[in-house]
């Protein structure tokens, strides 16, 4: 089975597999390389995975909704002048 055809939690469980292996160190150079490679594969498709699953809930939430995932970067509505720099 393809890492597209696997569950996201599978190819989340492969991907913590291979990181455990390349961190054990214990193996040869060629070994490393190749497993390096499928963990650069593996985040690629879980990052994937993840940005559809935003993608589809916030387009189920509708125009103008509530967004669940505000950008981590952006200003808080939470602070004194929704973030913005006071001073």
């Amino acid at each position: 089975m393809s890492a597209r055809q696997e569950t996201f939690e599978k190819t989340l469980e492969r991907l913590e597999a291979v990181v455990a292996r390349l961190e054990s160190g214990d193996m040869p150079l060629e070994k490393g390389v190749a497993l390096f490679k499928e963990g650069m594969a593996l985040a690629a498709t879980c990052r994937k995975r993840l940005a559809d699953a935003k993608m589809e809930i916030s387009l189920a939430l509708g125009e103008g909704g509530d967004v669940p995932f505000p950008d981590p970067a952006g200003p808080s509505s939470d602070e004194p002048g929704g973030g913005a720099d006071v001073g």
